[in-house]
């Protein structure tokens, strides 16, 4: 690989980030039911991340954790297609799509109109998201999304005979994913119930240290497990996006933009 031209990484990731030439080329070589799948499992992860379904002093698990899998899924398939930091864009995205959503769920439940507002009390409190939980899943989600899709390009780059292979790409998944997982839900528990909870109402529903670290530990063994069973998907799946050369265009224009590579282009393999 070619010595790299030191940059600005603070300029690079501005620019990277406010590039809409690159995203709109990302969402159009992105097979759109994959993009779909990604978005809609953000939305109602976060919804479902508002109650807590299992609470013992070891774990407490929240059914966001039911769902959390199939975002590093993805986000494994489109690292190994389109580098890393077009999985993190595809992160952001979602991010997005989610707080549009939670927008519209509060307008919704505001509106009463010649209706008795308790007629509509179990609308309201399924689709009225707390902050507490919103900002902490957000931030647990982008950051733990940028440690699994860094990881798993890094990772990457040991393989130098057979980068493609499927147990290169095995490695890559089950590694970065058990990774990102442990830290998406110590963040997400940490921040939601023993910071925010426990600051803004004085209760942090039974979480402690001890259980926001179980839950955690619980997390990257279920991610495990799940990458065990779903990863060969992924694995087709990026061999034949490969053969069809999906995404060709995007690729290539990833190449021209040398401005990119300090924060984590696409590795050439």
């Amino acid at each position: 690989m070619q010595a790299i031209k030191k940059t600005n990484i603070i300029t690079d990731t501005f620019k990277w980030l406010f590039d809409f030439e690159d995203w709109r080329m990302l969402f159009r070589s992105i097979p759109g039911i994959v993009t779909m799948m990604s978005v809609i499992t953000v939305v109602v992860m976060n919804l479902m991340a508002a109650k807590v379904v299992i609470m013992t002093p070891y774990i407490g698990v929240t059914g966001g954790l039911f769902l959390s899998w199939i975002p590093f899924l993805i986000g494994d398939v489109v690292v190994k297609t389109y580098g890393a930091k077009a999985a993190t864009k595809l992160n952001i995205l979602g991010l997005i799509v989610n707080l549009i959503c939670i927008g519209i769920f509060q307008l919704v439940t505001f509106i009463h109109i010649g209706i008795d507002q308790e007629s509509y009390s179990a609308f309201n409190s399924t689709f009225t998201q707390t902050w507490q939980i919103f900002v902490a899943s957000s931030i647990a989600f982008i950051l733990s999304g940028v440690i699994n899709n860094f990881t798993n390009a890094g990772i990457g780059t040991f393989f130098k005979k057979n980068p493609d292979g499927k147990i290169a790409y095995m490695c890559r998944s089950y590694i970065s994913t058990a990774l990102g997982q442990f830290f998406d839900n110590l963040i997400f528990a940490g921040l939601a119930f023993l910071v925010f909870f426990k600051l803004s109402v004085g209760s942090s529903f039974g979480y402690t240290i001890v259980s926001v670290l179980g839950t955690a530990v619980l997390g990257a063994i279920l991610e495990l497990l799940m990458q065990v069973v779903f990863s060969p998907i992924g694995y087709k799946m990026c061999k034949k996006w490969r053969n069809e050369s999906v995404g060709a265009d995007y690729l290539e224009y990833c190449k021209q933009h040398e401005v990119y590579k300090e924060i984590g282009r696409l590795v050439e393999e």
